[in-house]
Order: C-alpha cells, then structure tokens, then sequence
C-alpha cells in the first residue's frame, strides 16, 4: 500500500491528465462522419429490402416505446384498475348504443361483412 494521503493522489492525478476533445467535439466529429458515410450511400439501390429493413426497425422502436409506456403505467398502483375499469365502461357503452336493438345489431353485422369484403376479398 502507498504511504500517500489520497488528497495528494487526487492532486497528482488531475495535473497530469492530458486535456482532451470535449464530449461535444467528439460528438461532432462522428456526426460529421455518420453524415459523410450517409453521404456515399445510393439510396436508389435500396429498393423492397430498405424498405423492409425500416420497417422492422420502425416495428422494433414501436415496441420499445410501448413497452417503457406499459411499465410506467404498470409502476402506478391505482392506475392499471382504473384503465381496465375505463375499457369496461366504454365496451358496455358502445354495446348499449350499439346492440339494443335487432336493426342495430343488423346495422352493426352489415358493416363488419362490408370492411370484411373490401379488405379480405
């Protein structure tokens, strides 16, 4: 073990650390790369597999955000009850004005078939 006090190897330490790029210079420098490297890329080349490949990372960012918004609110005791209260509320709402009655349930069947037709068939 050193016989120095820690004040004197705190001292020594700081003078003899070289000063070097600041976290916004490096932080520049990779921007200005990135944008170079970006730069000689030809997008026209891309094509469906681009495409595709944004869209996974589109999907995978989704995800992450989804999931930090569902463990925030999960971290709040009180807070899931009441959504699932609020999803039940307005279920047994829209059923009401909906359901009722056989010409609005007709209604209701009949627009099913139709978006089932246009998007299915």
């Amino acid at each position: 073990m050193s016989e120095a006090s820690p004040e004197s190897n705190q001292d020594s330490n700081n003078e003899s650390a070289p000063a070097g790029p600041t976290i916004s210079d490096r932080a520049s420098d990779f921007m200005s790369q990135a944008n170079e490297m970006l730069g000689k890329v030809d997008w026209s080349q891309m094509g469906k597999y681009g495409k595709a490949a944004g869209i996974i990372a589109v999907v995978i960012v989704a995800q992450i955000v989804i999931k930090v918004v569902v463990d925030t609110v999960n971290f709040f005791p009180i807070l899931p009850g009441l959504l699932e209260l609020l999803g039940i509320v307005v279920v047994g709402q829209w059923s009401w004005q909906n359901l009722t009655t056989s010409e609005k349930r007709s209604a209701v069947l009949e627009k099913v078939q139709n978006i089932r037709k246009e998007y299915i068939d």
